[in-house]
């Protein structure tokens, strides 16, 4: 069986300056190319490690190199260098989308009980949670307006949305081409009625961002009974707000891999490094 090679010369032309230089010493690694393709049919197909083709080289190679380069920032640097890119040349839409994601965590990531220790959590580094639907991790995303991520944050798949939103906002940092500060804030930001808080808003308010974001039936019910003291509805943009189905086709264009839309990761930085290349990817594609 062939095997479907995902890397195009295009796409190669923009991330093979972004690589990482072989080791001073030692041994070269494995073709940087070959090695990106190995683990993007890892995740795509959501297969095991070992069931990878001989074409794409050794799993052990793949796998190290994911977390090699996940530890030592390879994969976050590769991505900014990118939206570095992008900026200089008007390619960002800056009406930014934040949403989450829950993946449910397949029983490799899960771990098995240990015997005697029935309510144990599991480690925070795993950001793995226990719902109503068993084990997941959540992942939360800012995306601009062409459906591309700008940041992605992983946690633990009980955690809510807005404790993790001044996070996301935080990784959006996006390099000048020319002398500047990096760019942090968005024209405007776009979010669903779990984001509806006023710590959010005075969050966006003193950053000078534009907050789109509906208010909860029960906030407007509480303002009104408050009368007077309920101060003014916050405002909202019902047009604007329709471009917010931008950061839900990033996410189905995420999930489009089978190995993000079930995690099967037993460590969270495995998890948001093989998303970090899913947006390398969208990032490069013509």
């Amino acid at each position: 069986m062939s095997v479907r090679w995902v890397i195009t010369d295009a796409m190669w032309d923009r991330i093979e300056p972004l690589m990482p230089a072989d080791p001073v010493r030692g041994r070269r690694w494995a073709d940087h190319r070959r090695t990106l393709e190995a683990i993007a049919w890892k995740y795509r197909t959501g297969s095991p490690w070992r069931d990878l083709p001989n074409e794409l080289g050794s799993f052990q190679t793949a796998h190290k190199q994911l977390i090699r380069w996940a530890v030592d920032g390879t994969w976050g640097r590769m991505l900014t260098a990118l939206l570095a890119a992008a900026d200089g040349a008007d390619d960002i839409g800056w009406t930014v989308s934040v949403d989450s994601t829950v993946c449910r965590a397949h029983q490799h990531a899960a771990g098995v009980r240990k015997r005697g220790l029935p309510d144990q959590a599991e480690p925070e580094g795993h950001a793995l949670g226990r719902s109503r639907g068993g084990l997941s991790t959540k992942v939360h995303l800012a995306s601009d307006s062409h459906a591309r991520p700008l940041a992605l944050r992983v946690t633990a798949g009980q955690a809510g949305d807005a404790p993790a939103f001044e996070t996301v906002m935080a990784d959006i940092r996006v390099p000048r081409s020319g002398p500047g500060r990096p760019r942090t804030r968005p024209d405007v930001v776009l979010a669903d009625r779990a984001h509806s808080s006023r710590a959010i808003r005075e969050h966006l308010r003193q950053r000078g961002i534009r907050a789109v974001i509906p208010q909860p039936a029960d906030q407007a019910g509480h303002r009104l009974r408050r009368g007077r003291a309920g101060g003014r509805p916050p405002g909202f943009d019902a047009e604007a707000y329709k471009q917010r189905n931008a950061v839900e086709r990033c996410i189905n264009r995420l999930k489009q891999w089978r190995g993000q839309a079930m995690r099967t990761d037993k460590l969270a930085l495995a998890h948001q490094a093989a998303l970090h290349l899913a947006a390398i990817f969208m990032w490069t594609r013509p």
